[in-house]
């Protein structure tokens, strides 16, 4: 394979992101954490008593968590800031909630306002109670820590800004996500038919379709 088959559309080589380190005191508790959470387990590989790594991945995600014992020279919960994207943010609090993990509540951005005295996050200091009200993309949140500290957000994504994929194809990581995308469609289709008399449009699927699509490639929605 050449190298030319290895670059994006602007010229550049691939990078792809696939592992994160986390720094952990203990390995055999951070092992059954993240177990806990329905992370699937890749790897626990050791040699002799001073080396051991594990690898984890989330559900429907391309990239890999990875801890063990002489693998960073990180401090023990120094990873902060780690975002996992949701599709639906109070049904990943739910799922984890019944797993016995201590979820924060969901909370969302004020406005324009960054400085605040809460945790910093993407959009600053300052964490309001609840989902956005109006579930815009990107701006739900929610926050948990591992056993020592580093710190994981949720946030909702439902629609893709533009340019922030590398792929005209769609793709649902989980059922879930499937499920979910399939109602957010039924619900905008169910305006669309509002708009138009309110009457049954038996093109449905086609433009189920096509609103799942442009949802997850950034594109219009259709109306």
């Amino acid at each position: 394979m050449s190298s030319a088959s290895n670059m994006t559309g602007n010229g550049t080589s691939e990078m792809k992101l696939e592992i994160i380190v986390v720094p952990v005191s203990d390995v055999d508790r951070a092992k059954a954490f993240y177990g806990g959470l329905g992370w699937r387990l890749d790897a626990d590989y050791s040699s002799g008593d001073n080396y051991r790594v594990i690898q984890f991945t989330p559900p429907g995600s391309n990239a890999s968590v990875i801890f063990g014992k002489n693998v960073t020279p990180a401090a023990p919960g120094s990873a902060q800031g780690l975002y996992l994207v949701v599709s639906d943010i109070e049904a990943t609090r739910k799922e984890l909630r019944e797993r016995g993990v201590e979820v924060s509540g969901a909370f969302h951005p004020e406005g324009e306002v960054y400085s605040g005295p809460d945790v910093p996050y993407l959009f600053g200091r300052r964490r309001v109670n609840g989902p956005d009200p109006d579930r815009s993309s990107y701006r739900s949140f929610a926050s948990f820590n591992d056993p020592d500290g580093n710190g994981w957000l949720f946030q909702e994504i439902t629609a893709r800004l533009p340019g922030r994929i590398t792929s005209d194809l769609a793709a649902f990581g989980t059922a879930k996500d499937l499920a979910a995308g399939l109602r957010r469609a039924a619900e905008a289709h169910g305006e669309h038919e509002k708009r138009n008399g309110g009457k049954h449009d038996e093109n449905w699927p086609d433009w189920y379709a096509e609103y799942m699509m442009a949802e997850q490639t950034g594109k219009p929605l259709p109306l």
